[in-house]
């Protein structure tokens, strides 16, 4: 007799541990978990399924499944799914287990015949023989859904009883929750106000579209001289030694660096000795001539071979003077380290440096194809060097090229020069970041301006 009292206590403290759990859960979805699975701790079931039924005045036959036994997330889009919703709604218009017909709160037992033909005939496929039925509703007796649950066994009075008390505490529950989350009252206003806000930003942001704007690009930069003086090669020959070193001050007249005079000089010894013995033989048949006047009518020959000899030492006499190589005029000289010139031979015109004044630069600009825009001689430029990113050096166009060639890192680029508004120009070498202005245009159009090129690239439109 003992196992009666302990089994009511077990199925009382079981139904006070769902009431609690239900009234404690924190979202919906949260909810129709626990009511789904939890509620096998009452009673035995196989299937569960939380119905929501339509909105309050909507159409009849309306609502969602929202929760099924065994699954986090019921894909609405499944062959079960979607009978279950033909199934409910069914019953909902026929009112049957959702509180439309007799008392809202009575608990229905349902079976395949009450399905109807057409959902009948596959009731053995997707649920159990015997259906239990239910329905939610808040403390208002407004209806929210029903809960349906399904085994093999019939279902007895003791049950319904029980299931009728937790369908109370199920329905104040789930009002709450969804109470609490429906886009009402302070979150509706919330929702109001960011859409009022988003309006706010989409005006303010098209209005901003509109704003007229100078037109620029960004490219690579360098300062460069201004009307440098080259030094080339004079002769063929092979770079002996430097005089100076990269970036030095040089006065006009000095000594920059010589060629390699040994092969220079070993063809002006056998030029002199060819010219010794021509001369030589020149005199002898000078003296022939006195007395033979067959020697005299080779004497031109002789004298004519005499001046070839003459002229070529005197050729290569001039070439011996040019290989040491001076500065033309006073500056700096501008080349690379001279270890690599040191031992290279060069060709006659090649160029080896050049001479510069400090104080005339210029800036020279790589502005490539894909970010070209409209320019006009006088445009403003800002130099930002790569040492001195902070204080933007202010110039003013002078050229832009109409063909485009590729750069040194094969991308092909307008070629541009722009001169220096101050007098305190940046040392020449010296790299950075040229922001080139054009012509007037909207903050749309600046924005967008690569992105419709692109677009019209690819669509033709």
């Amino acid at each position: 007799m003992t196992d009666v009292p302990n089994r009511q206590l077990l199925t009382i403290t079981g139904l006070v541990q769902l009431e609690k759990r239900a009234r404690h859960a924190a979202t919906p979805e949260e909810f129709g978990f626990l009511a789904v699975n939890e509620t096998h701790a009452l009673v035995r079931y196989r299937q569960a399924v939380l119905w929501r039924c339509g909105p309050k005045g909507g159409a009849r036959g309306g609502g969602q499944v929202v929760a099924l036994s065994g699954l986090a997330v019921p894909d609405r889009n499944a062959p079960f799914v979607v009978w279950l919703r033909r199934l409910l709604r069914h019953l909902d218009t026929a009112g049957q287990g959702t509180g439309q017909a007799g008392d809202a709160k009575a608990v229905a037992a349902l079976t395949a015949a009450d399905a109807g033909p057409d959902l009948g005939g596959d009731w053995s496929e997707w649920l159990p023989a015997h259906a239990l039925a239910v329905p939610l509703s808040s403390p208002e007796g407004e209806r929210l859904g029903v809960l349906l649950l399904a085994r093999d066994e019939p279902w007895n009075d003791h049950e319904r009883h029980l299931l009728a008390y937790l369908a109370d505490a199920y329905g104040h529950a789930w009002a709450y929750l969804l109470r609490r989350f429906r886009p009402g009252g302070a979150r509706r206003w919330l929702v109001g106000r960011r859409n009022a806000v988003a309006g706010a930003l989409a005006v303010a942001l098209f209005a901003a579209a509109w704003i007229p704007v100078r037109d620029s690009a960004l490219a690579q930069a360098e300062v460069i001289p201004r009307a440098p003086v080259v030094v080339r090669a004079p002769v063929e020959g092979v770079v002996d030694r430097f005089a100076v070193r990269p970036n030095e001050l040089v006065e006009e007249g000095q000594l920059l660096l010589a060629l390699d005079a040994t092969r220079i000089a070993n063809r002006l010894d056998v030029a002199a000795k060819a010219f010794e013995v021509a001369e030589a033989e020149y005199r002898q048949g000078g003296q022939q001539a006195l007395f033979d006047p067959k020697s005299k009518a080779n004497l031109a020959i002789l004298q004519g071979r005499m001046e070839q000899h003459a002229a070529e030492v005197a050729y290569l006499q001039e070439l011996l003077g040019r290989i040491e190589i001076r500065a033309p005029r006073a500056g700096t000289a501008i080349f690379d380290d001279e270890n690599d010139w040191i031992g290279r031979p060069v060709a006659i015109g090649e160029r080896i440096l050049t001479v510069a004044d400090p104080r005339e630069t210029e800036l020279e600009i790589r502005l490539p194809v894909a970010d070209a825009i409209p320019l006009e001689e006088g445009a403003p430029v800002r130099l930002f060097l790569n040492v001195d990113p902070q204080n933007p050096v202010a110039a003013t166009l002078t050229y832009a090229g109409y063909q485009a060639s590729p750069g040194p890192d094969g991308v092909p680029a307008y070629r541009l020069k722009a001169r220096f508004e101050d007098a305190a120009t940046p040392r020449i070498g010296l790299k950075g970041v040229a922001k080139v202005h054009g012509s007037r245009t909207t903050l749309f159009y600046y924005v967008m301006r690569r992105p419709l090129a692109a677009l019209r690239q690819r669509v033709g439109l």
